[in-house]
Protein backbone atom coordinates (compact mmCIF):
# COMPACT_ATOMS: atom_id res chain seq x y z
CA UNK A 1 0.00 0.00 0.00
CA UNK A 2 1.64 3.64 -0.90
CA UNK A 3 2.27 5.64 2.00
CA UNK A 4 -0.35 8.41 0.91
CA UNK A 5 -3.05 6.03 1.14
CA UNK A 6 -2.45 5.21 5.01
CA UNK A 7 -3.86 7.15 7.72
CA UNK A 8 -0.39 8.66 8.76
CA UNK A 9 0.61 9.42 4.87
CA UNK A 10 -2.59 11.27 4.65
CA UNK A 11 -1.69 13.11 7.74
CA UNK A 12 1.84 13.93 6.35
CA UNK A 13 0.37 14.77 2.82
CA UNK A 14 -1.81 17.39 4.71
CA UNK A 15 1.23 18.96 7.24
CA UNK A 16 3.27 18.92 3.49
CA UNK A 17 0.53 21.19 1.44
CA UNK A 18 -0.08 23.48 4.93
CA UNK A 19 3.91 24.05 4.82
CA UNK A 20 3.92 25.21 1.01
CA UNK A 21 3.52 28.77 0.34
CA UNK A 22 0.11 30.40 -0.90
CA UNK A 23 -1.54 27.16 -0.67
CA UNK A 24 -0.90 26.46 3.26
CA UNK A 25 -3.67 25.51 5.62
CA UNK A 26 -6.78 27.12 3.37
CA UNK A 27 -5.51 24.14 0.39
CA UNK A 28 -4.26 21.82 3.07
CA UNK A 29 -7.72 21.34 5.28
CA UNK A 30 -9.86 20.33 2.27
CA UNK A 31 -7.20 18.39 0.57
CA UNK A 32 -6.97 16.49 3.56
CA UNK A 33 -10.12 16.16 4.03
CA UNK A 34 -11.18 14.88 0.75
CA UNK A 35 -8.30 11.92 0.85
CA UNK A 36 -10.19 10.66 3.93
CA UNK A 37 -9.09 12.00 6.69
CA UNK A 38 -11.96 14.19 9.46
CA UNK A 39 -12.13 17.54 8.52
CA UNK A 40 -10.71 18.25 12.24
CA UNK A 41 -8.01 15.87 12.32
CA UNK A 42 -7.14 17.78 8.18
CA UNK A 43 -7.54 20.67 10.67
CA UNK A 44 -4.96 19.77 13.49
CA UNK A 45 -2.24 18.33 10.91
CA UNK A 46 -2.54 21.51 8.36
CA UNK A 47 -2.19 23.97 11.72
CA UNK A 48 1.37 21.75 12.46
CA UNK A 49 2.40 21.66 9.23
CA UNK A 50 1.65 25.53 8.07
CA UNK A 51 3.53 26.59 11.73
CA UNK A 52 6.59 24.35 10.91
CA UNK A 53 8.29 27.06 8.80
CA UNK A 54 7.16 30.04 11.15
CA UNK A 55 10.32 30.06 12.88
CA UNK A 56 12.82 29.55 9.72
CA UNK A 57 11.37 32.38 7.88
CA UNK A 58 10.70 35.18 10.97
CA UNK A 59 14.76 34.12 12.14
CA UNK A 60 16.39 33.41 8.91
CA UNK A 61 14.45 35.34 6.01
CA UNK A 62 16.62 38.81 6.03
CA UNK A 63 19.99 37.13 5.77
CA UNK A 64 18.92 34.42 2.95
CA UNK A 65 17.33 37.89 1.10
CA UNK A 66 20.27 39.70 1.90
CA UNK A 67 22.64 37.15 0.15
CA UNK A 68 20.04 36.54 -3.20
CA UNK A 69 20.38 40.42 -3.49
CA UNK A 70 23.48 40.05 -4.79
CA UNK A 71 22.78 38.43 -7.77
CA UNK A 72 21.17 40.30 -10.42
CA UNK A 73 18.59 37.46 -11.45
CA UNK A 74 17.21 37.27 -7.70
CA UNK A 75 17.60 40.92 -6.35
CA UNK A 76 14.47 42.40 -8.35
CA UNK A 77 12.55 39.75 -7.06
CA UNK A 78 13.47 39.86 -3.74
CA UNK A 79 13.10 44.06 -3.90
CA UNK A 80 9.84 42.86 -4.83
CA UNK A 81 8.61 40.48 -2.07
CA UNK A 82 10.19 42.83 0.29
CA UNK A 83 8.16 46.00 -0.83
CA UNK A 84 4.77 43.01 -0.44
CA UNK A 85 6.02 42.26 3.12
CA UNK A 86 5.90 46.03 3.83
CA UNK A 87 2.58 47.20 2.43
CA UNK A 88 0.85 43.88 3.80
CA UNK A 89 2.45 45.34 6.92
CA UNK A 90 0.13 48.19 7.60
CA UNK A 91 -2.21 46.21 9.80
CA UNK A 92 0.58 44.90 11.72
CA UNK A 93 2.39 48.17 12.38
CA UNK A 94 -0.94 50.38 13.43
CA UNK A 95 -1.49 46.98 15.78
CA UNK A 96 1.39 44.95 16.59
CA UNK A 97 0.94 41.32 17.84
CA UNK A 98 -2.97 41.98 17.58
CA UNK A 99 -2.31 43.44 14.16
CA UNK A 100 -0.02 40.33 13.33
CA UNK A 101 -2.98 37.36 14.64
CA UNK A 102 -5.40 38.99 12.76
CA UNK A 103 -3.55 39.12 9.46
CA UNK A 104 -2.88 35.52 9.47
CA UNK A 105 -6.45 34.47 10.90
CA UNK A 106 -7.84 35.96 7.82
CA UNK A 107 -8.32 32.62 5.22
CA UNK A 108 -7.52 34.96 2.06
CA UNK A 109 -5.24 34.70 -0.41
CA UNK A 110 -1.94 36.89 0.56
CA UNK A 111 -2.21 36.35 4.38
CA UNK A 112 -1.48 33.48 6.58
CA UNK A 113 1.66 31.98 8.30
CA UNK A 114 4.08 32.63 5.25
CA UNK A 115 3.43 36.45 4.90
CA UNK A 116 2.68 36.90 8.87
CA UNK A 117 6.19 35.85 9.01
CA UNK A 118 7.74 37.82 6.27
CA UNK A 119 6.39 40.49 8.18
CA UNK A 120 7.11 39.99 11.03
CA UNK A 121 10.58 39.64 10.31
CA UNK A 122 10.74 42.80 8.25
CA UNK A 123 9.11 44.66 10.90
CA UNK A 124 11.76 43.27 13.52
CA UNK A 125 9.09 41.55 15.45
CA UNK A 126 11.17 38.71 17.69
CA UNK A 127 10.42 35.40 17.42
CA UNK A 128 9.30 34.81 21.19
CA UNK A 129 6.21 37.59 19.96
CA UNK A 130 5.60 36.67 16.61
CA UNK A 131 5.25 32.84 17.09
CA UNK A 132 2.54 33.10 19.54
CA UNK A 133 0.77 35.55 17.55
CA UNK A 134 1.00 33.89 14.60
CA UNK A 135 0.00 30.61 15.98
CA UNK A 136 -3.12 31.76 17.50
CA UNK A 137 -3.93 33.62 13.59
CA UNK A 138 -2.80 30.31 12.02
CA UNK A 139 -5.42 28.17 14.75
CA UNK A 140 -8.27 31.11 14.00
CA UNK A 141 -7.38 30.19 10.31
CA UNK A 142 -7.76 26.68 10.56
CA UNK A 143 -10.93 26.59 12.35
CA UNK A 144 -12.70 28.91 10.11
CA UNK A 145 -11.52 27.18 6.88
CA UNK A 146 -12.61 23.68 8.56
CA UNK A 147 -16.12 25.10 8.62
CA UNK A 148 -16.10 26.52 5.48
CA UNK A 149 -15.11 22.90 4.34
CA UNK A 150 -18.13 21.29 6.48
CA UNK A 151 -20.69 23.66 5.11
CA UNK A 152 -21.24 25.77 8.52
CA UNK A 153 -19.85 28.88 6.97
CA UNK A 154 -20.79 29.69 3.36
CA UNK A 155 -19.18 32.50 1.36
CA UNK A 156 -21.48 32.69 -1.18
Amino acid sequence: MPLWETLFGKYVMTMAIAAVPVVELRGAIPAGAAAGLSPWAACVAAVIGNLLPVPFIVLSVRQIFDRLRKHPFFAPKIDALERRAHLKGRLVRKYRLLGLTLFVAVPLPGTGAWTGALVAAFLHIRLRHALPAIALGVLVAGVLVTLMTIGVIHLF
